[in-house]
């Protein structure tokens, strides 16, 4: 309804252009139209009279009158008014709000998509947690406003892929490793001491029981000469050596083995731990690849080419300040090693290689300078450093009982997202881990969670659609049968506030979801439903729906049913499901 307006609007600003009121139809962002908060003002608002009154040289009250008689004649329309200092009101007839409920029933789950981003593609790379433990909670919030998000893209026309970048290079993997081995050895019954900073969680015993059982004690090595870390001042030190000294002792090949057994088994615990969430990517992007491809060899090589590089102290330094990054960052070590700067700069070279137009990257709250380095890394090669989209997700806090859960992947001590999700279900997870903008903090409630009340949004939401259901099973328990085309022309006989205002929240989902799409920001579709609950309960809680006058019975039946079908779309997006009994 919010694009008739603008339709409107945009016909009656090409009329004052050939009238030479105006000297041109204004960018489309320019004709803002909103729904208003008053009904007493009409149902939708527009300030492009006060935002064009300067270039056509008219005060706003006058300009927003000329706009007024230059709009084309539509009969949805009920009145037209100006407000305030300019604002142009717009008031539907009945017959458009009665007319937008059929298209709800006509287009069932198509309801609320739209075409507005056909043609662009668009890469959501998103959870991308080190391959070095389960998930825990927090990379759950992670994957439920990744997914959630892309969903909301794909629902207004981008061409949406989901991504996985695996880190299965790097420090954390040795790190990884050479905690596998040790507890290898341990059940082995070689002694040798775990560091206090590597790998703790039981899993990586559970890891070590099945390398035992493929390798039986063939990996064991003599530990004795090994550093120790324990008596360290820096352990951070004291364990990369012990990493080189591991790798010497095993061997290259022996000690890929021992990693890639790590990696095997965790990766693969974490791709069923996602698809039983919900969360499906369509690739898992491997770092090691990028070395292996030579996508790192070109990406540094277009730094160079186009004279952004300079060699200083034996490395290899990237002019990322000359770009508005705050400092040059190092692309290749005085030991000839990239870095993961270089890596990163060169994953997203290879993303528009391969045709995205946007970059949308879902990263964690303490990744906030990595934005303006790869925009900067991107420019520097030769692409639109715009590109590049960052969306940061704060932190979850997780809280039972009143007290707040310790998490620490090295330690150990966390909470995994297989535990909260038997404990509370996928559904109150992917709900509630979205009910806040991604850039606050979420104190995650499992007491809420997991409660039958209106304070949980997930059962408030869920237990609308079910209603709608039960009506439905009772209709039919009484004899009755629900005629959809009775009800769509028998609308008219919907006259209480409680009905007014259900239609109304109803049929502004497509904006919503336009919303929250453009926005990133599904926690507003989290609140809408919510609204739309409420609006549904008041109105369930008020009138009787199964009446014995049939137009009128019909009439209420297909509101309500506008009303189940919009929450189911909604919910379908955010990954929830929308069951019809409680």
């Amino acid at each position: 309804m919010k694009s008739s307006i603008h339709a409107l609007l945009t016909k009656a600003l090409e009329n004052l252009v050939s009238r030479g009121v105006l000297e041109s139809v204004p960018a489309e962002e320019t004709i803002q139209v909103e729904r208003t908060r008053d009904p007493s003002h009409g149902d939708f608002a527009s300030n492009c009279a006060m935002m064009l009154c300067k270039s056509a040289g008219m005060k706003p009250r006058d300009l927003a009158q000329q706009i007024i008689d230059s709009l084309p004649g539509s009969h949805w329309i009920q009145e037209v008014s100006i407000a305030g200092p300019g604002f142009i009101n717009f008031r539907f007839s009945s017959s458009a709000w009665h007319a937008e409920i059929r298209r709800v029933l006509e287009e069932g789950v198509s309801y609320g998509t739209s075409h507005l981003g056909k043609g662009k593609q668009v890469l959501v790379e998103f959870v991308s947690a080190n391959p070095t433990g389960p998930l825990h909670v927090g990379h759950g919030r992670h994957a439920a406003y990744g997914a959630s998000l892309a969903n909301l893209l794909e629902a207004i026309g981008y061409d949406v892929r989901r991504e996985y970048y695996v880190n299965d290079a790097g420090r954390q993997m040795q790190i990884l490793a050479v905690s596998l081995w040790l507890r290898y050895l341990e059940l082995n019954k070689v002694a040798a001491a775990l560091p206090e900073n590597a790998y703790q969680g039981e899993y990586i015993i559970d890891i070590a029981r099945d390398l035992q059982a493929e390798h039986g004690d063939s990996l064991v090595r003599d530990p004795s000469g090994l550093p120790t870390v324990a008596d360290a001042e820096d352990k951070e030190t004291a364990l990369s050596d012990l990493i080189a000294a591991c790798q010497k002792l095993l061997g290259e090949d022996t000690f890929r083995i021992v990693q890639d057994k790590a990696l095997d088994a965790i990766l693969s615990d974490i791709k069923d731990d996602l698809s039983e969430f919900g969360v499906v990517f369509d690739r898992w992007y491997s770092e090691r690849s990028l070395s292996e491809t030579g996508a790192i060899d070109r990406a540094l090589e277009k730094l160079q080419a186009n004279n952004h590089t300079y060699i200083k102290g034996g490395a290899t330094w990237f002019r990322a300040s000359d770009l508005g990054d705050e400092k040059d960052r190092v692309v290749v070590r005085d030991n000839g090693q990239t870095t993961y700067f270089a890596s990163d700069i060169a994953y997203h070279l290879e993303k528009r290689e391969r045709g995205f137009d946007i970059l949308l990257d879902v990263l964690g709250a303490d990744h906030h300078g990595y934005i303006a380095r790869v925009r900067a890394g991107l420019e520097a090669m030769g692409e639109p450093p715009a590109s590049l989209e960052v969306k940061l997700v704060q932190f979850v806090s997780l809280f039972r009982a009143g007290k707040k859960e310790q998490m620490s992947t090295r330690s150990g001590q966390f909470v995994t997202l297989r535990q909260l999700r038997e404990e509370v279900g996928n559904d109150a997870a992917r709900l509630i881990y979205v009910m806040r903008s991604n850039d606050q903090h979420l104190d995650f409630d499992l007491e809420l969670a997991k409660s039958q009340s209106s304070d949980n949004p997930v059962y408030y939401i869920q237990y609308a659609h079910a209603r709608v259901a039960s009506v439905t099973r009772q209709l039919h328990e009484k004899g009755y049968r629900w005629d959809p085309e009775s009800g769509l022309s028998s609308l008219h006989a919907l006259e209480t506030p409680h009905e007014l205002a259900l239609m109304k929240t109803v049929t502004r989902y497509p904006e919503m979801v336009e919303t929250a799409a453009m926005n990133r920001a599904p926690h507003m579709l989290v609140h809408y439903l919510r609204d739309l609950a409420n609006d549904f309960h008041t109105y369930y809680n008020a009138h009787q729906f199964i009446v014995e006058d049939q137009a009128l019975r019909d009439a209420r039946i297909s509101l309500i049913n506008t009303a189940r079908q919009v929450i189911a779309n909604g919910l379908g997006l955010l990954g929830v499901s929308a069951p019809d009994t409680m």
